[in-house]
């Protein structure tokens, strides 16, 4: 309630900010706001291909299991790594001017999420041309979509204080998303795993969102209570370590710009 009344108040800096975000990544190029879409389906066609011939040959609507993988972690991929350096792009800022310095990372995010909710709708048209059918259960998206929003925003906000006093964690990230890349399933299925590593894989949080995706679109079934509450639990962990990290260093920032 606390952050909704400093948005409010802050309004029009977190507006500029978010439109300055969304427009500075597509800045100077050709197609823009296109390579929203282009970017992430020219992703899909290089994997599409590639792994098709070996883990899709027997997998229905192969190509949008992979859609689902890949659209959850590249929302997860981009919110969290703009996040991580959005204290530090933005110090001239919160150096001279008195703000919540959590605005900065709320606006990498929301420029990450309506690129994501771009790309929900062309997943929709694929399922579509893919004749996946269309059934009231796809509104139970909006579940795990807002664990995903906040489970990347504690991460964020865990790893802008981490960055700012450790610049070796951009560098340690680029590797830990591409493990974690191949951890999710994205074009894989994990069936041909003995079970108890199956149950492993719930440890990954991206995995779980992703699952739950594929879940309602591709089996057309409602995930367990406990799916639900393990996909929360995973949200609310992290927005609260993230919130106990930023307030503790949170008066030590200045000193690290």
């Amino acid at each position: 309630m606390v952050i909704i009344n400093k948005i409010k108040e802050q309004r029009f800096l977190f507006e500029e900010l978010t439109k300055r975000d969304f427009a500075k990544k597509y800045k100077r190029t050709v197609l823009g706001i296109l390579w929203s879409v282009l970017g992430p389906l020219m992703t899909l066609g290089v994997m599409a291909l590639v792994f098709t011939q070996f883990f899709g040959q027997n997998m229905e609507h192969y190509v949008i299991y992979l859609f689902c993988g890949n659209l959850v972690f590249n929302y997860f991929k981009e919110s969290t790594f703009t996040g991580m350096t959005s204290l530090h792009d933005n110090a001239g800022i919160f150096s001279k001017i008195n703000v919540p310095k959590y605005m900065f990372l709320l606006s990498k995010n929301v420029s990450s999420l309506i690129n994501f909710a771009i790309n929900v709708v062309v997943l929709f048209l694929f399922c579509i041309i893919d004749g996946v059918a269309f059934n009231w259960k796809f509104i139970l998206l909006l579940y795990p979509i807002g664990c995903l929003v906040l489970f990347s925003l504690g991460s964020g906000l865990i790893l802008s204080a981490l960055y700012l006093m450790f610049r070796d964690m951009k560098y340690l990230y680029d590797i830990f998303t591409l493990l974690l890349m191949y951890l999710s399933a994205i074009f894989y299925s994990i069936d041909v795993y003995p079970l108890k590593v199956q149950y492993l894989f719930y440890l990954n949080p991206i995995y779980v969102y992703i699952r739950y995706f594929r879940k309602i679109i591709l089996e057309n079934s409602i995930p367990k209570l406990s799916f639900h509450l393990l996909a929360l639990g995973y949200a609310v962990l992290a927005i609260i370590i993230g919130t106990i990290i930023y307030k503790k260093k949170n008066y030590k920032f200045l000193y690290y710009i």
